[in-house]
């Protein structure tokens, strides 16, 4: 040892000898007794009997050098080397049993320890070489000795890292199967997807699968080189991409900062994509991780393929593929893995597990926290359980882990989507599996959040589906919002999710207040809403759900606060509570009967005490006849009716819409059969700027004087399919911009003069099968306005 210390002093200088000495008697003494990081210390050995090698040649062949200067900065981590070593080398394994991350922690300083020492061993190599021209043949022999242990140390360090080395899968699975084969079929058939997406909830298997996917026999003959890189919400870039490198045997280079990571990441790809490659990228996060996204977008060939996994969408970048819930066998399955219940000393009924496999909802995390609590357990702790979680208790406020893991995604909202979180709490307001229609959600956020453009709404929602916290759907794809018709956009959302929004309006002080939702059974009410002895005077949001005992029996509610009312009911005659403590400040009111039939309303006449309500929407309602039923609400904006029978209402004989909505500003009628005219009052309504009549097709005709609607810019008369004809008094409708026969296949021609219509923008006649022919006057639009009305026509 005092040789090669010797030789060391005459190259490096005196400065490192004592302290080479120190690290190397350490790493010995460690590498011998090591428990833990034995083979990092091996690595450490390694590098320091390449020294060895060097020097102990250099001492037999000559002595003659000049020390190299400039090398304090490896005396310092020699120095740091010293105090890590022995650090490690008296841990105890238990210290890491439960902590991964410290572990890891550790091993990345050994590694960079090792690191250091290669290139102080790279130094002294090039200046050994410089100045032994002489003898360099001979030297060779004893650098390609110190290439070969830096080469099988790459190795080694992979296999000990494991950061990009495809995990295994867990040995028990379940409901994956089909979508593997879905995702081979998607992934590896399409030359022209070089990117996709396993988009989910957190908990839902998206790793697993992906997992599986890189072990499957035909996915590794096409691409035999594999790497697996977990992302995380908050990434280093320069570590991924020194993984990588690393990954396939290749000496990192050094990274300064995410900008020359990037570029770095785009010579791997280059390298490594001329052969056949699967990258995958699990945990991507949105807006921390985009940049890599990017980066990896840009390179594309056939070879090379990027699998995402991530609670987001990503639709900017690529194909995405959802993970559904579990089928009932499934989630079974995996609940009996889980409880050992197979295996139990314990004798649990079966209808028992049936009915708390149902309570966990089929989401696969859920289910493995119950079960986990369940193993093993007798049956009394089982019923309790259930009985917990029947009444009501949410499975968030007892399972901190489930709670952590869908927290997490909520979390990410915070960072400048602050509305979009207050969007997503406002889901819990509605009934458990119910279809929540996008335009009631319009409705609410209009005045909630100010959002005043429909589209507003609906970007939002887009990016509470991106983020897999809700599933936006479009019942006709071609009808995706064109000209602000979203009566086809609808939200559902998964049951724990809806337990996460309940949850963050229960325990969120600020959410509290905002939001109060109430669910009586029969005519069972909160005791503090009888009593009076807590009053919700903050809230904006109330939403109350009764079931089809509930007898109409109201009590007095003190919420002067309250903007927007959502109420649920199954029965077939309703009464609407009283509003006399609410009616200053109520300005949206949202009814909707989930019965099959259209219910009677008691009451009418109490909406008329609503004196600032701005928008209504009826749902299943037999609506009475306003002239029997007198009400007036002068700043009422909106009205909608859906699925409600209006043929009383809207009777020629009894309505006064002039009266009882002087300043309407929309009105929205769909799917209401008994529906036969409009009234000529309506045509009185000058405010009106959009009128659609939707799906109603026993509608005949519309007044002749819709002409004088002088304001209007919207008539929307989708699949009115009586609809024979428009009065020729449209051609007034100098406002108008868009106008939608589409699906009436009843009208055989236009108005003659409809090109007078100068601001029309959009004709929409898809379907139409008995129009033949346009009018002359529709090139007018082409010749005085300068539009080409070949395009503006949306024909079949």
């Amino acid at each position: 040892m005092e040789v090669v210390i010797a030789a060391v002093t005459t190259i490096v200088g005196a400065a490192l000898g004592s302290v080479f000495q120190q690290l190397f008697d350490g790493v010995i003494k460690a590498h011998e007794k090591a428990t833990k990081f034995k083979s990092l210390f091996g690595d450490l050995n390694s590098t320091l009997e390449s020294y060895q090698i060097l020097t102990q040649y250099i001492e037999q062949t000559d002595r003659n050098f000049q020390s190299l200067q400039g090398l304090d900065g490896f005396k310092t981590k020699m120095e740091e080397g010293i105090q890590l070593v022995e650090k490690c080398s008296n841990m105890h394994p238990l210290q890491f049993k439960f902590n991964f991350f410290k572990k890891r922690k550790y091993v990345e300083k050994l590694h960079a320890l090792d690191v250091s020492l290669q290139n102080l061993l790279s130094i002294v190599s090039i200046y050994v070489q410089v100045n032994l021209r002489d003898r360099v043949s001979k030297l060779q022999t004893s650098v390609n000795r110190i290439d070969r242990n830096l080469v099988v140390q790459n190795r080694t360090e992979n296999q000990i890292r494991g950061w990009c080395a495809v995990p295994n899968p867990p040995s028990f699975t379940v409901g994956l199967d089909v979508h593997l084969k879905n995702l081979k079929i998607k992934f590896l058939n399409d030359d022209k997807v070089s990117m996709f997406v396993l988009t989910a909830p957190g908990g839902c298997g998206k790793t697993t699968l992906a997992q599986m996917f890189c072990q499957d026999e035909e996915v590794k003959e096409k691409f035999k080189k594999q790497i697996f890189v977990t992302v995380s919400e908050k990434p280093n870039l320069c570590r991924i991409v020194e993984e990588m490198f690393q990954s396939t045997g290749s000496q990192a280079p050094d990274l300064q900062n995410e900008a020359n990571a990037l570029t770095w990441l785009q010579e791997f790809l280059t390298e490594t994509g001329k052969d056949p490659l699967l990258l995958v990228l699990d945990d991507v996060w949105l807006g921390s991780s985009e940049s890599l996204l990017d980066k990896c977008h840009e390179f594309k060939t056939s070879n090379y393929k990027i699998l995402v996994t991530s609670r987001f969408r990503f639709p900017r970048f690529c194909s995405s593929y959802e993970l559904d819930p579990l089928n009932d066998k499934d989630a079974m399955d995996l609940f009996l893995d889980t409880t050992s219940l197979r295996d139990s000393k314990f004798d649990i009924p079966p209808d028992l597990v049936t009915k708390i496999v149902k309570l966990c909802t089929r989401f696969p995390l859920a289910i493995k926290v119950i079960g986990r609590g369940l193993c093993n357990q007798p049956v009394e702790i089982w019923e309790k359980r259930e009985t917990e979680l029947s009444k009501g208790s949410s499975i968030l406020d007892s399972e901190k882990l489930l709670l952590d893991q869908l927290q997490s995604s909520l979390n990410a909202l915070d960072k400048g989507a602050v509305i979009a979180k207050e969007c997503f709490i406002d889901l819990g307001s509605f009934p458990e599996d119910q279809r929540i229609p996008a335009v009631v959600l319009i409705d609410m956020w209009s005045e909630l959040y100010d959002l005043q453009e429909d589209y507003l709404s609906i970007a939002c929602l887009h990016d509470l589906n991106y983020r897999s916290l809700a599933n936006l759907t479009v019942t006709r794809n071609e009808e995706r919002g064109a000209n602000g018709y979203y009566s086809e956009h609808f939200v559902t959302q998964h049951d724990i999710l809806r337990s996460l929004a309940i949850h963050q309006t229960v325990h969120d002080p600020r959410g509290q207040c905002k939001r109060l939702n109430i669910d009586i059974r029969e005519d069972a009410v909160p005791k503090w809403w009888t009593e009076q002895k807590q009053k919700p005077k903050e809230t904006r949001l109330l939403s109350i759900s009764t079931d089809g005992a509930f007898s109409s029996k109201w009590h007095n509610m003190h919420l002067p606060k309250a903007e927007v009312l959502v109420l649920h009911f199954q029965t077939k005659n309703y009464a609407f509570p009283k509003f006399k403590k609410m009616s200053k400040s109520l300005k949206v009111l949202i009814v909707t009967n989930s019965g099959v039939l259209p219910a009677e309303v008691s009451n009418f006449t109490v909406l008329g005490s609503l004196s600032k309500l701005k928008r209504i929407r009826l749902e299943r309602i037999w609506v009475p006849s306003i002239k029997e039923n007198p009400i007036e609400l002068k700043r009422l904006q909106k009205i909608s009716f859906f699925m409600c029978n209006t043929g009383r209402a809207f009777s020629n004989k009894s309505i006064r819409f002039f009266e009882a909505f002087p300043n309407l500003e929309e009105m929205n009628i769909d799917y209401c059969s008994d529906l036969v005219e409009l009234p000529d009052d309506l045509c009185i309504l000058i405010h009106l700027k959009k009128l659609s009549i939707t799906n109603s097709h026993k509608l005949s005709a519309l007044p002749e004087k819709i002409g004088e609607l002088v304001n209007l810019e919207v008539l929307r008369l989708r699949s009115c399919s009586d609809l024979s004809e428009l009065p020729s008094s449209v051609r007034k409708l100098e406002k108008l911009k868009f106008l939608d026969i589409s699906n009436c296949f009843r009208i055989k021609e236009l108005p003659e003069y409809i090109g007078e219509m100068c601001c029309l923008e959009k004709l929409n006649m898809r379907q139409c099968s008995r129009l033949q022919e346009l009018p002359a006057s529709i090139l007018d639009l082409e010749k005085e306005y300068n539009l080409n009305w070949l395009q503006m026509l949306h024909v079949n």
